[in-house]
């Protein structure tokens, strides 16, 4: 048998979500790639389609999109990426259902993880990367930004903010992090000390920004946050800027005067990793998943992983996963 973790309604996933065994998969057809998956992160992203989820289905609903293992069979006549063989360690994204002990993945969604790339970060391999390169590609559609443009970011400490200051960095954009808490910005102070830090449990922290921006223009923001956050970013930003939200943490919604789009001409985008899945033309996801192998090879050191545990603790993997001030992706070993 085979274990899978699933969910038949909407809500809170700690008490949707549930682990069912199932029949062991068949061999694989042409086109498929079976793995057997050996961890598999809890992503936010993974938590709000849960919570998302409308009414009841009747029937599970598998969860997760993204996982590592190694590939135990591949179709007859399959095309597969470079590196993909019997025995191979992959990374399988995207494939609705990832968080299952056996994975039958589309051959396209399977990918050779590098020599030298550690479990812990083979589970993170894609997701989290793939957003920090699509943040930067939207930035970077601001003609400032990469010359005198400042882009700023918020929940800065997370998996996806760390990854991002490192590409920042080294396709030379000028960054602001703005993080919750000052102990959140000491530690990003010493994992990045040249990029400027702002913690909003400060009362002054918009004027901390204005001032590690100074005289240049605040371009674009990144927030995954939502709710009063963005209306103050909107404050922030120079007229003609760009306000991406890639996320909805926050309950309330986002509330703005039309008279602030109108005054500032601003335009206000919307981003996630589901759009990249639909919208992004295939040579570009190639790319993209390129980029993303290259993160997860030199920046090895900022994949944090807060805490693994097993199947059987599913509930307590998910709390830890939602805990506020968290540094790093919960993992899942599902053996």
């Amino acid at each position: 048998m085979s274990r899978r973790v699933v969910y038949t309604r909407g809500g809170a996933p700690a008490d949707v979500l549930t682990v069912i065994e199932e029949p062991e998969p068949a061999a694989p057809g042409t086109g498929q790639v079976l793995v057997r998956a050996t961890a598999f992160p809890v992503h936010p992203g993974d938590l709000q389609a849960v919570e998302a989820y409308p009414g009841n289905s009747g029937q599970p609903v598998p969860a997760g999109v993204e996982a590592t293992g190694v590939v135990e069979a591949i179709g007859p006549g399959t095309p597969v990426a470079p590196g993909v063989a019997p025995g191979a360690r992959v990374t399988v994204f995207p494939h609705p259902g990832a968080w299952s002990q056996w994975i039958m993945a589309a051959a396209r969604a399977v990918v050779a993880v590098p020599a030298g790339v550690p479990d812990e970060v083979a589970a993170q391999m894609l997701v989290n990367p793939i957003t920090a390169v699509m943040l930067r590609r939207e930035a970077e559609a601001h003609a400032s930004i990469g010359y005198d443009g400042v882009l700023l970011q918020t929940a800065a400490g997370s998996s996806v903010g760390r990854l991002l200051t490192a590409v920042s960095q080294a396709h030379d954009i000028s960054l602001v992090n703005v993080v919750r808490s000052e102990r959140g910005a000491t530690e990003l102070r010493h994992r990045f000390p040249d990029v400027p830090v702002v913690a909003t449990e400060h009362a002054g922290w918009a004027d901390d920004v204005r001032s590690a921006v100074g005289d240049r223009p605040l371009s674009v923001a990144l927030d995954p946050i939502g709710g009063k956050l963005a209306e103050s970013l909107v404050d922030l930003l120079t007229p003609g800027g760009t306000l991406v939200c890639y996320g909805q943490m926050a309950a309330e919604p986002i509330s703005l005067p039309a008279s602030t789009l109108l005054h500032k001409s601003l335009t206000l985008r919307g981003r996630s990793i589901g759009h990249w899945m639909s919208d992004t033309p295939l040579d570009r996801q190639v790319s993209d998943v390129a980029a993303a192998k290259m993160i997860a090879t030199t920046a090895k050191d900022q994949f944090d992983v807060a805490a693994t545990y097993g199947l059987g603790d599913l509930a307590e993997a998910v709390d830890h996963a939602q805990r506020p001030g968290k540094v790093g992706t919960v993992l899942i070993r599902p053996w």
